[in-house]
């Protein structure tokens, strides 16, 4: 981002909260963090400046990753040997991220879409690459499930409406306010379906509603009968999430297909020759000899260039409808 506009921004703009912190049930509460075309083009970035001299990564903790400074470290020094510059890789959560690409000091950052999203608004750093991973249906999109109980009385109707209208009354497991596929895409579905008018008003159409905090705790709530319905992504359906044994007492409800992958935002004060040269340089690690880097850092099996706005077009709708700000 050009200075003037950081200037005018100013610190205080990246305070804005990512979501919520809501009380619940099942413990303490933790902010977690449409298919598109397979070879979208790149959008063009207006920077132009002076060829980088050094590049800072943010990889923010994923629940499901471990000692990610290392794997971080590692993938750092794989960057740097391309690009020939020092390449430093640092640890933060999605906040942390929009706020160093805000500030200048991060230039690069893995992010989920909403955080994506506020980089654009907060940096004008776009996504340039998406993750793909085995068991993400769309590839780089995956679905949003409702989850219940193997025994449960609730079946999957012909159509959404049907099969969501049993949800009366039921006792609702969300994963997070901020989650996309834990939240903020079922509650869009819910809008969609004229059953619940926006994201404040649920308490008429549910029975109860408790955040697990994360997929996990969610997840539990259902298999412990302290909840009828969960959601949470497709992939929180494996371990580490839950165990095997776990997923066999619960079976899919409904699914809402075409949540965007996480991806990598690169600020847009990196020129774009260097912009380039940084994009293939990632783009090496989908080869045989560099995956494994990739797939030790969020289990994601490669990278592929996406269309910043297209790709995050599904979840500024789901935002949009049910009244929450990016």
């Amino acid at each position: 981002m050009s200075v003037s506009k950081k200037g005018l921004l100013g610190t205080g703009a990246a305070c804005v909260a990512l979501g919520s912190m809501v009380a619940t049930t099942f413990g303490v509460m933790q902010t977690t963090n449409a298919n598109s075309i397979s070879n979208q083009q790149a959008p063009v970035l207006l920077a132009q400046g002076k060829k980088l001299s050094n590049l800072t990564v943010i990889f923010p903790s994923r629940s499901d990753s471990t000692d990610l400074q290392n794997k971080a470290n590692a993938v750092a020094k794989f960057l740097s040997n391309e690009l020939r510059i020092p390449v430093k890789a640092q640890i933060g959560d999605d906040t942390a991220a929009v706020e160093a690409l805000r500030a200048n000091r991060a230039d690069v950052a893995f992010l989920s879409s909403r955080p994506a999203l506020k980089a654009e608004q907060l940096a004008n750093a776009k996504l340039y690459l998406a993750e793909v991973r085995d068991n993400y249906s769309g590839r780089y999109t995956y679905n949003s499930v409702f989850v219940v109980p193997n025994n449960s009385p609730l079946k999957t109707r012909n159509n959404a409406k049907a099969t969501l209208e049993q949800l009366r009354g039921k006792r609702m497991a969300f994963t997070s306010p901020t989650s996309g596929s834990g939240f903020i895409f079922p509650v869009s579905e819910l809008v969609k379906q004229g059953f619940v008018p926006n994201r404040d008003r649920m308490d008429g159409f549910f029975g109860q509603i408790a955040y697990g905090g994360n997929y996990s705790k969610a997840l539990q709530a259902v298999v412990r009968g302290q909840a009828d319905v969960a959601v949470v992504s497709e992939y929180a359906l494996f371990p580490p999430y839950i165990t095997a044994q776990e997923k066999s007492q619960l079976r899919v409800l409904h699914k809402i297909s075409g949540v965007p992958a996480h991806g990598i935002a690169i600020d847009d004060d990196v020129p774009v020759q260097d912009r380039e040269r940084l994009i293939n340089a990632l783009l090496k690690l989908n080869q045989s000899q560099n995956n494994q880097l990739l797939r030790n850092l969020y289990n994601s099996n490669e990278l592929v260039r996406v269309d910043h706005n297209r790709h995050l077009a599904p979840v500024r709708e789901a935002l949009n409808r049910v009244g929450i700000a990016p």
